[in-house]
This record gives structure tokens, C-alpha cells and sequence, in this order.
């Protein structure tokens, strides 16, 4: 039986029938792709391949191999079972205008499904229903939403007990003055201007290129910047442009800066050195001990986020200075937890 004239009305929001698991089947034996049997069914591609999932089969061969093969029938059966399994309606029933809103937010918008509902409690944006967090992601884990899997969020690794970013530590920099000597009120992040400051690098054996990222502690405000070549000289480049962009206010913007070892970050005169009058310092720069990230937390952090847009490997030097201003705003405009889902632009003013 040839399916080249079958074509079904615009199904969406409706459950697959048994017609259209069969012509899977059929459409499949043709060798055609899961995207072009979403288009003759009138389906989202995520609904045609979470049907051949759940129902693929292993049949046996006449040589005693196995293959795996999809079956309408096994399909039909799956669907039936969970439907007599099936408990309470969803919570997010039909707010079309919710789901809609997640979707925007952790599809295109990059936002993690806690940042999604902390902005809307945050905000008072109103829907018809409201869903928790963990209620979210059991959506998500249940492949509710036709747009959202769990490949759209942010990946979490565990950490291994003892594991550290590996620093090239600067072992001459005996000079430089030690986080132990730093303000205890930079530690309680109160007053604004305190920042750490670190680099993102990008594929080993590549370009060289880099970005310098510098957090501010109190409000989470970033500022990124490309570098051709993680230096000291081009760390120094950018906090000499910082400080022409900012005059006179560059020292209230900018009261103390936190580093690691890293053999970049050795001159701290030069980086302390105002470039407008070199007998005066700019900035306070003080050090972290050696393999102890957790006392740069808001780099850190700072840094995951730069990675939802450029993992590692990525040669920066083909990364436009564009795009490393938009992640700059969006990172500054999207809502943390810990500053109760505002935003660092709302909290740095």
C-alpha cells in the first residue's frame, strides 16, 4: 500500500490513533526520516520520535541476528497500558499561555526551569495555573512539553570529591597581596565594587584567544571582554580601556579585584597602575590561595553560565565581540536565585 498521497489534518494537542502508528510503521520501512514523517502527519518531530521510541522492538533475523524495528503495534499497546494507568490531569492542564511562556524562557530565552518559575512568582506574572520548580522539571523528565527535553537545560556535573580546575600557578608572585589581608566586609558583600576576576579559555592548540571575565560580588554584574592572547599584557589592556571607559568613576566602580594564580594575573602593579597617573594605584588586586576556586564562587558560577553559550573547545578567536556583548546582557538581565530573582542590572542599578 503506497503512502506517497496520504496526508491527516493538523492533529496537534491530540494523542496519536493506531492510523498513524501504522503509517509510522510503513513510513519508516520507506526509509523516510523522523522530520519528513512529521511533515506528511501534520506532528511535532519530538511526538514522532517519542512514539518510535517507546515502541521499537527487537526481532529476530533469519540468520539468528537481531534488529531493532519499530511496531505499531507495540506502540498501540504502550499507549493503551499508560492510559489505564493514567492518575490525576496534569496541574498545567490547559494554560496554553503558561506552557508557552516556559517554552520562550528555557528554549530560546536559555533560561534553567528554577530561573523560569522564581521570575514569575518574583514579578507576579500571572497565568491560570502555577507549577513549583520540582513540578517543572518532572514536566520536562516526562517529555510533557512538545518544544522542551532535557538536552534544552543547562548540564549538571557531578563534581568529584578533590577535583580542581588546573591553574598555572604563578609560583614567583611573592609580592602580591594575599585574600587573607582582604576586607572582611568584601566578604559580606554589602558594599558594591568588590569584583574576582578570571579567564575563560578556549580549545587547546587553537588561537590562543580568551575572554576575561570579571564579576562583580555584591549584585552579580559581568563584564566580559576578548582577548587576543591570555597575557599579562592583555589583562592589563583591558582594565587600562576599563578605566579610559569609566574616568573618574573607575575607582568607585571598581574598589578591590579578586584573582586567581594564574601566571596572567602575575603583575599586579601593572594591574594596581593607573594608567592616567602611573604614581597612583586604581585598584586594589588581591590573590586566592592556590587551588581553592571556591573563594572566586560568583567567577565560578559566572564562568557555567558563559559555557551555556560556549563550550569548552570552542575557539574563541572566531566568537564576534557581538555575541560576547549579548551574552554580557544576558547574563546581567537574567534572574537569580540568590538575589531573589532579580536580575544583577536591577540590583548594580
Amino acid at each position: 500500500m503506497s503512502q506517497e498521497n496520504y496526508t491527516t489534518l493538523d492533529r496537534r494537542n491530540k494523542h496519536l490513533n493506531y492510523r498513524e502508528r501504522y503509517s509510522i510503521e510503513i513510513l519508516l520501512k520507506e526509509k523516510m526520516t523522523v522530520f519528513e514523517i512529521s511533515k506528511r502527519l501534520g506532528r511535532h518531530k519530538r511526538t514522532i520520535e517519542r512514539e518510535i521510541a517507546k515502541g521499537t522492538v527487537w526481532l529476530l533475523n533469519s540468520d539468528l541476528s537481531y534488529r531493532r524495528e519499530y511496531c505499531a503495534d507495540r506502540g498501540q499497546m504502550v499507549y493503551d497500558r499508560n492510559g489505564r494507568n493514567k492518575g490525576p490531569g496534569l496541574k498545567i492542564g490547559k494554560d496554553h499561555k503558561l506552557a508557552k511562556y516556559i517554552e520562550q524562557k528555557i528554549v530560546k530565552e536559555k533560561y534553567s526551569p528554577d530561573a523560569v518559575i522564581g521570575q514569575i512568582k518574583a514579578k507576579d506574572i500571572e497565568f491560570e495555573t502555577s507549577i513549583c520548580t520540582k513540578t517543572l522539571y518532572n514536566y520536562i523528565d516526562q517529555e510533557v512539553f512538545a518544544n522542551i527535553t532535557n538536552k534544552d537545560l543547562p548540564v549538571k556535573k557531578d563534581k568529584k570529591k578533590g577535583s580542581y580546575r588546573k591553574v598555572k600557578i604563578a609560583h614567583k608572585n611573592l609580592k602580591g597581596t594575599s585574600i587573607e589581608e582582604r576586607p572582611a566586609e568584601v566578604e559580606k558583600r554589602e558594599e558594591y565594587g568588590h569584583w574576582e576576576m578570571d579567564c575563560v579559555v578556549g580549545n587547546q592548540g587553537g588561537s590562543g584567544a580568551a575572554l576575561l571575565v570579571l564579576s562583580e560580588r555584591r549584585s552579580r554584574e559581568e563584564i566580559i571582554y576578548k582577548m587576543d592572547s591570555k597575557t599579562q599584557e592583555s589583562v592589563q589592556k583591558v582594565l587600562d580601556a576599563l578605566e579610559k571607559k569609566h574616568g573618574k568613576q573607575f575607582r568607585k566602580k571598581f574598589k578591590t579585584i579578586t584573582v586567581d594564580n594564574g601566571s596572567e594575573f602575575l603583575n599586579f602593579k601593572g594591574l594596581e597602575r593607573s594608567r592616567s597617573n602611573p604614581e597612583e594605584k586604581r585598584v586594589k588586586i588581591y590573590y586566592a590561595h592556590p587551588y581553592s576556586s571556591w573563594e572566586r564562587g560568583t567567577n565560578e558560577n559566572s564562568n557555567k553560565l558563559i559555557r551555556r553559550f560556549i563550550p569548552k573547545g570552542t575557539d574563541i578567536s572566531k566568537i564576534s565581540k557581538k555575541t560576547i556583548k549579548a551574552i554580557e546582557k544576558w547574563m546581567n538581565n537574567y534572574p537569580r536565585r540568590i538575589l531573589g530573582y532579580k536580575t544583577p542590572k536591577e540590583l548594580a542599578g
